[in-house]
């Protein structure tokens, strides 16, 4: 008869493991080993570079020839993942007379133990035996933890309810471009409070009792409107809730989120940061375009255009960048993008210096309109190009684009 196996989570740290084989399936063990505390010994004539890595750092220990019978020695578990069904023969014989559990990577009906497909969420461990069917034990075991993530499968009186504050940076805006961390503590949320660029669809996800603010519906105006939601998250949190204030793509890059932190620390409110996918990297990369490239570039500025060149509160200085050689994203720049462009090509940027407007970046209607610092005013009216859109000048346009800019020209 065939049994099933009998699950156990083995307590493995400061306890000798030994891995017999330096291989690929090597590889994929020996992490999960180290992650639990396991003290590990690899036995293998040879290692992979990887494998040797972990030996470098001092986080395994390598013997570097062929097994021995003693060198079951001492040890709690073994895994055999030689290609030598002699070898791994000769390690499960003698795991079995020594009442040592023992994986079989070639055969698992020939071991006493099976690896499960592993995976790890908020504290829990999720261990899937597929009856010797890896990938059907790894496809149940994403699918429980996508579950967990995104809130359809919780245990409500385990969420954590400490009260504080959270910002969430919710990447481009495509909803698959979350962090896991992100969308965690936006299902775990007494209150949300969110920017109209922070993805969409994944508030439609939120639990019902969860109170959504919507920021577009505060007081107008830059200040007021900060103010407002700082206020708003402090207030929340001091009442007890677990407040995320939910951002379009980084907390930290032109999005006011450390004026949030100042807020809450000033306050006495606990605060926390999830990062999101930066937009000015993350949207050219989806566009097809590198922001930096080997021999083009060696260097990438960020820059708001929100205030055009000569404003009296800009604190650009385009005269500087413009002599700079390498790739320069803007970002809520479309309306000022005519007088950016022609500051600087004042600078010293060819007029013919490619540039690419990545609009809705992400999103279905994403769209790049292809232009030069020279005609970029014309090429904005022309597409009317409207925000939210990135653009990417310098030569890297050149690179992912190259039918587009033939030569390079002035």
């Amino acid at each position: 008869m065939d049994f099933p196996p009998y699950p156990s989570g083995l307590r493995l740290a400061g306890r000798r493991v030994l891995v017999v084989g330096g291989g690929n399936v090597a590889q994929r063990r020996v992490p999960q080993l180290i992650a639990v505390g396991a003290e590990v010994h690899v036995v293998s004539p040879e290692v992979t570079p990887a494998i040797e890595g972990l030996v470098g750092s001092g986080e395994i220990t390598w013997h570097r020839r062929a097994f021995e019978d003693t060198d079951l020695e001492g040890c709690w578990y073994v895994i055999a993942v030689t290609d030598d069904v002699d070898v791994n023969d000769r390690v499960s014989e003698l795991a079995e007379q020594q009442r040592i559990f023992c994986v079989r990577s070639d055969d698992g009906t020939r071991g006493t133990a099976w690896t499960p497909a592993v995976g790890r969420h908020a504290g829990v461990t999720i261990a899937v035996l597929g009856n010797r069917e890896p990938r059907r034990s790894a496809a149940v075991r994403d699918e429980i933890l996508e579950a967990l993530r995104e809130g359809s499968i919780t245990a409500g009186h385990h969420r954590d309810r400490t009260p504080g504050v959270t910002l969430v940076g919710g990447g481009p805006g495509d909803p698959e471009l979350m962090s896991i961390a992100g969308r965690k503590a936006l299902m775990e949320a007494d209150v949300v409070v969110a920017d109209r660029l922070a993805p969409r669809e994944v508030l439609g996800e939120l639990p019902a009792d969860v109170e959504l603010i919507d920021v577009a519906k505060l007081p107008r105006g830059r200040s007021a409107q900060q103010a407002e939601i700082n206020r708003v998250i402090v207030e929340r949190a001091l009442a007890g809730k677990r407040v995320v204030r939910f951002k379009g793509g980084d907390n930290f890059v032109f999005g006011r989120g450390y004026e949030e932190i100042i807020a809450c620390r000033e306050a006495g409110v606990p605060v926390t940061v999830i990062p999101g996918l930066t937009s000015p990297v993350a949207v050219p990369a989806i566009a097809g375009i590198p922001v930096t490239h080997r021999g083009v570039t060696h260097e990438f500025t960020i820059v708001s255009g929100h205030l055009p060149p000569g404003h009296p509160e800009s604190l650009v200085e385009y005269a500087a960048l413009a002599r700079m050689r390498g790739t320069i994203v803007l970002m809520m720049a479309v309306e000022n993008a005519p007088a950016i462009a022609d500051a600087l090509v004042a600078g010293g940027r060819k007029p013919g210096t490619p540039v690419a407007v990545v609009c809705d970046g992400t999103m279905p209607t994403q769209r790049t309109v292809l232009s030069t610092l020279g005609t970029l005013a014309a090429s904005i009216a022309a597409e009317k190009v409207q925000p939210p859109a990135i653009i990417v000048v310098g030569e890297v346009v050149r690179v992912a684009f190259p039918d587009a800019y033939p030569a390079s020209d002035g």
